[in-house]
């Protein structure tokens, strides 16, 4: 679930989707969708994608993995309300807010939770640069709502991209490029391979989210 940062390649079978279903070899269902926002109010393509929430199908998942936020900032608060967007998906605290509701929605039904932080620029040109000091702080809030829950992680890329290098970006240095597609995959999977057993009453079904 989520918007074009894990949707993009879709189409050349080299988005974050596919790249960790190569990498697990395992089924992964792709809902994410392109523009989509955490605060979409329009009710049909809400209902088709564009609000990230909606995204959710009920189901015994074993994993759901979202990203979310960054168009709700760079297209949504004209760099005047930042805050007070910030605040509404995520409080201080990481525990209350539009992003652990989500969580918790997908954390009721058993599944773990991964959230996936932003690409950062490498240094040469992006038009998100302005936003780094808002994503660092989402980061931080997802920071401690992951040691809160023991079934949440918070995957941050800030140290994905090395200063300098734009092979992690496309051509538009916003979205990923599909070795940075491949890349943020690998940190995902590698928290999946890694993630304690799940108790046997808890046991769910074999694809992730």
């Amino acid at each position: 679930m989520g918007d074009s940062m894990l949707a993009w390649h879709s189409n050349s079978r080299n988005s974050v989707s596919h790249a960790i279903e190569d990498i697990l070899r395992e089924p992964v269902i792709d809902r994410s969708v392109p523009g989509a926002r955490i605060f979409y109010n329009l009710p049909v393509s809400g209902a088709l994608g564009m609000n990230i929430s909606k995204q959710y199908v009920a189901g015994e998942w074993d994993w759901v993995i979202l990203n979310g936020g960054g168009n709700d900032l760079w297209m949504g608060c004209a760099c005047a309300v930042c805050d007070r967007k910030i605040d509404r998906m995520i409080a201080k605290d990481g525990r209350s807010g539009a992003i652990p509701g989500m969580v918790a929605k997908a954390r009721a039904r058993g599944a773990r939770v991964i959230w996936v932080g932003y690409l950062r620029s490498p240094g040469v040109g992006s038009g998100v640069e302005y936003c780094k000091d808002e994503g660092d702080e989402i980061d931080a809030r997802l920071a401690r709502l992951d040691a809160a829950d023991s079934g949440f992680w918070f995957i941050s890329l800030q140290d994905l991209v090395p200063h300098g290098d734009r092979t992690f970006h496309d051509e538009d240095m916003i979205h990923p490029s599909r070795k940075g597609s491949h890349a943020i995959a690998a940190r995902i999977s590698d928290v999946i391979r890694n993630a304690p057993p799940v108790p046997e009453s808890s046991s769910g079904p074999s694809a992730p989210g």
